[in-house]
């Protein structure tokens, strides 16, 4: 897969949007959700991957995931660092890769994509963040956390009260997408073109 600049740019872009909706809660405290910030990182993971396609969707997830491994605090009310990788909720941040991959494969299979396609890829993206999410979750806290009493079925009731904001965020995502799609496809046809055929 051949990147050019504007493919880096449109990557490096969403690093940094996955970065800033991490931490929204800091200039919007009213989304706290008790001790819980909710944040824009299933929007905008899933947006990445319908937006840049499978690949370079997963890239910048991949990219986002390491740079906040390597210190820099772009996770979570500002956390960074391999202590994350023993922290409850390091699934969903593997989650938006695969999510991003997910979402952007099903817009890339239709090449013509219609309404219900982007409806589709979106909610199929946000199926994989709470699956892989969850999961990681219900591990973590079941063993090396060492909670007492945790089921899976539990943690998915956990999760309940964070699904109406993520589900009304996907299908934003769905109604704008096709606008701001058509706009970056003419931008990169070359890497549009090659996508499907890859």
């Amino acid at each position: 897969m051949k990147l050019r600049t504007l493919d880096l740019t449109l990557a490096s872009l969403f690093v940094a949007l996955m970065a800033i909706g991490a931490n929204i809660t800091n200039w919007i405290p009213a989304l706290m959700f008790g001790k819980v910030p909710l944040t824009l990182q299933t929007f905008f993971c899933i947006l990445a991957g319908i937006l840049l396609g499978s690949r370079l969707g997963a890239i910048s997830m991949t990219v986002y995931a390491l740079i906040g491994l390597a210190g820099a605090p772009v996770f979570a009310k500002f956390s960074g660092g391999f202590d994350v990788l023993v922290g409850p909720t390091f699934g969903f941040i593997v989650s938006f890769i695969l999510a991003a991959y997910a979402a952007g494969k099903i817009v890339e299979l239709a090449g013509k994509p219609s309404l219900a396609v982007f409806f589709a890829a979106a909610f199929a993206g946000l199926i994989v963040n709470y699956v892989i999410g969850t999961s990681y979750l219900y591990v973590a806290l079941s063993t090396w956390m060492g909670v007492k009493g945790v089921t899976y079925l539990g943690t998915w009731q956990g999760m309940l009260p964070f699904i109406p904001k993520d589900a009304f965020l996907t299908v934003l995502t769905a109604l704008i997408a096709p606008r701001i799609f058509k706009a970056v496809s003419k931008s990169r046809p070359a890497s549009y073109s090659s996508r499907k055929a890859a």
